[in-house]
């Protein structure tokens, strides 16, 4: 059997798990820091206003990763499950067909953002006092978008192969690059956000160049001219599996969008005015970016594991690295909740130093917004769960059920009762109600594989593939 000769089907899942997850860990949190890097020299170099525009921005950057998360974890998908099932041709097709429809999206995502980049900073929630620096930042960002979608979609195809080291090397060295480039061009060159920005895109551009150097190292299948045809059945088909994965971050689109609009409004009617609100609870969603990285990294690291032992039909080990995952998630988000509750004020710190208000409005920010992330890590791990498994509706609902289905209309009710605070305390209500939904979607499905164990319980069926969902 398949599940036989290669690791994943056999070696233990605790060790399998520490194996992907550390370098998808270190890769997260690394790519977290681009913003994070950005933030702190502008806000050091350019003042509050600076940060600002690369909140504006930000909906832009998370639309291009969607995209390319759409198609490279589609990809992971299917691959992982074609593997598990020994068909090395289809799991071969399935990464030039991903590596055509990255570069033919990326362009034109580029093109679109170009076009329309005033438009859509007003959308995002600039106002007169940040749009140049918006424009400014967002015209060099647009520019690497087609690099940053094909480094960050193929890194999960990399681990699935079994290279998670080099996967983490890639990401790794565009950010020490962003990150040695930012105060170069900010204080010495006095480049203001358009030198972050040019920083941004040279990292990127060495983290798309490492990876496509992989393409020619796969350990598991062949390259070949005729992979890369397109073929829309089959991109069709790896979207849908990436669908959760491109649902996800464009909710965070929609709600960085209307959470950046509701804070410009309802912000100017209060003591703060528009700008702070806005910018503080941007520092705050990109300071839980780094915790949440590293629950991605968890939760991406077992998705090939569990793809993998689903199609081979092992979903016993599924399960195991299933409850793993989930355990050492939680674990995470409860350290990130004791330090997000008793340091806010030396976080905000490291985004340097503004009015009493900011700082005021930047420690609610961080203990309210962020009170219930303890519950994120369960749900985060149950979508990747569903994902892995083939299941892209349950795994799309569990991963727009924060941001979409409870999160956005808490942020449009809550301030009109609460005022601006209104909007910080749509994060707990969000919270809160995802991880029961999740909760719900977990147990039906854990009943369903006991069901499928007990009927499989013969020796001669136990180990009998899964299919390949269609």
């Amino acid at each position: 059997m398949q599940a036989e000769t290669n690791p994943l089907g056999y070696a233990p899942v605790g060790k399998l798990l520490g194996t992907f997850a550390v370098p998808s860990i270190i890769s997260m949190v690394v790519s977290t820091l681009y913003n994070i890097v950005d933030q702190i020299f502008i806000g050091r170099g350019v003042g509050y206003l600076g940060n600002g525009a690369t909140n504006v921005i930000l909906p832009l950057t998370v639309i291009a990763l969607a995209l390319g998360l759409m198609i490279g974890d589609g990809a992971t998908a299917y691959f992982s499950l074609c593997l598990g099932q020994g068909e090395k041709e289809n799991a071969a097709r399935g990464v030039g067909n991903a590596i055509t429809l990255t570069a033919a999206v990326g362009v034109l995502l580029t093109v679109l953002s170009l076009i329309f980049l005033k438009p859509l900073c007003v959308l995002f929630g600039a106002t007169d006092a940040i749009m140049q620096y918006s424009l400014e930042y967002g015209f060099i960002i647009v520019l690497g978008f087609p690099f940053y979608m094909f480094s960050m979609g193929f890194n999960s195809i990399l681990r699935a192969d079994g290279s998670p080291v080099f996967a983490m090397i890639a990401t790794l060295s565009g950010a020490i690059l962003n990150t040695i480039l930012d105060p170069i061009f900010i204080f010495v060159f006095q480049m203001g956000v358009t030198g972050a920005a040019i920083a941004t895109v040279l990292g990127q551009v060495v983290s798309c160049g490492i990876t496509l150097v992989y393409l020619r190292r796969f350990r598991s299948i062949t390259l070949k001219k005729d992979c890369f045809k397109p073929r829309r059945g089959l991109c069709k088909r790896m979207c849908s599996l990436g669908i959760s994965s491109f649902c996800m971050q464009l909710a965070a689109t929609i709600v960085i969008t209307v959470m950046n609009n509701v804070l410009v409004k309802y912000g100017a009617a209060s003591q703060y005015g528009s700008e702070i609100p806005m910018t503080t609870l941007g520092i705050t969603m990109k300071v839980n970016q780094i915790i949440t990285g590293i629950v991605i990294g968890i939760a991406v690291g077992s998705q090939p594991i569990i793809g993998y032992n689903c199609g081979a039909g092992k979903l016993d080990r599924a399960k195991k690295t299933y409850f793993l995952a989930a355990g050492c998630s939680t674990l995470v988000m409860a350290v990130g909740t004791v330090v997000f509750q008793l340091f806010p004020e030396q976080i905000i710190g490291i985004f340097g130093s503004e009015s009493a208000l900011y700082q005021e409005f930047a420690v609610k920010s961080l203990k309210i917004f962020l009170l219930l992330i303890l519950l994120n890590g369960f749900q985060l791990c149950t979508g990747i769960f569903f994902q892995a498994m083939g299941k892209s509706v349950q795994a799309t609902l569990i991963s727009l059920s924060r941001q979409v289905i409870f999160l956005l209309p808490a942020l449009l009710i809550l301030p009109a009762f609460l005022g601006v605070e209104g909007a910080l305390w749509a994060g707990p209500v969000g919270d809160a109600c995802a991880f029961v939904l999740a909760l719900a979607f977990s147990l039906a499905e854990l009943r369903s594989i006991h069901r499928k164990e007990t009927l499989c319980a013969a020796p001669e069926s136990r180990e009998k593939p899964v299919s390949i969902p269609t």
